[in-house]
């Protein structure tokens, strides 16, 4: 006597959805902990990256003494996400270096700081203002908000060093990212001419992706030609 073949079990709806929630579940953890881990690994890579190409590009630009005698070739303004200047805060910690790029784009602000194009030069009269991730990305501007009055922010380029002295710490003002008056070349006064050379740093001010941004403000305290 033959037995007969046993008919497969169908899956439960519920099986079906419990499956489909936890692959869903899973993507979700992988994308977060790729945001808050994985972009900060390329990142830093990036920044070192970044940092010594800076240097070797200056090592390489450095003019001979038969140029440095020719007439001046005039240079057009830096390039979308090209790097121009090293950004140190003491207060970070001695190994704290970032490269500083133009723009401050998203694609930008992964490889390091960003100078909001129109500002300033480093050095210059006006407001030399940057943007930077507090977090993901590298989170450069990670510990912004500790920065006191009194702190310094040296900014390098391939001529200077050039430390800044912050006047109002970023963690005592918060604004909304559409408040375009803190990039003023005075900030806060639009119809005022500037007379200094001034710094604005900014970041989110919150942990998560919002609206909000906190902004530092200093001033250039001294020059020290390379």
């Amino acid at each position: 006597m033959s037995s007969r073949p046993s008919r497969p079990r169908r899956r439960s709806p519920f099986t079906v959805l419990g499956v489909v929630l936890l692959v869903l579940g899973l993507s979700c953890l992988g994308y977060v902990g790729y945001q808050y881990i994985g972009t900060n690994v390329v990142a830093d890579r990036a920044f070192d990256s970044g940092s010594e190409g800076l240097r070797q590009r200056w090592q390489s630009e450095s003019p001979t003494p038969s140029a440095a005698s020719a007439s001046p070739t005039p240079e057009a303004g830096p390039l979308p996400g090209r790097a121009t200047a090293l950004l140190r805060i003491p207060a970070f910690g001695p190994d704290f270096e970032i490269p500083v790029l133009e723009g401050t784009d998203l694609d930008t602000l992964q490889e390091g700081v960003g100078h909001y194009r129109g500002t300033a030069e480093a050095g210059e009269v006006g407001n030399f203002a940057l943007a930077g991730h507090r977090v993901t990305h590298g989170q450069p501007f990670r510990r912004l908000l500790e920065l006191q009055p009194g702190d310094q922010v040296v900014v390098e380029t391939v001529s200077a060093v050039y430390t800044y002295v912050m006047d109002k710490a970023p963690g005592s003002l918060t604004v909304a990212d559409t408040a375009t008056w803190v990039l003023d070349p005075v900030p806060g006064e639009p119809a005022a001419q500037p007379v200094k050379a001034l710094i604005t740093l900014t970041t989110c001010q919150d942990l998560v992706r919002s609206a909000d941004r906190s902004v530092g403000f200093g001033h250039l305290q001294s020059t020290r030609n390379k």
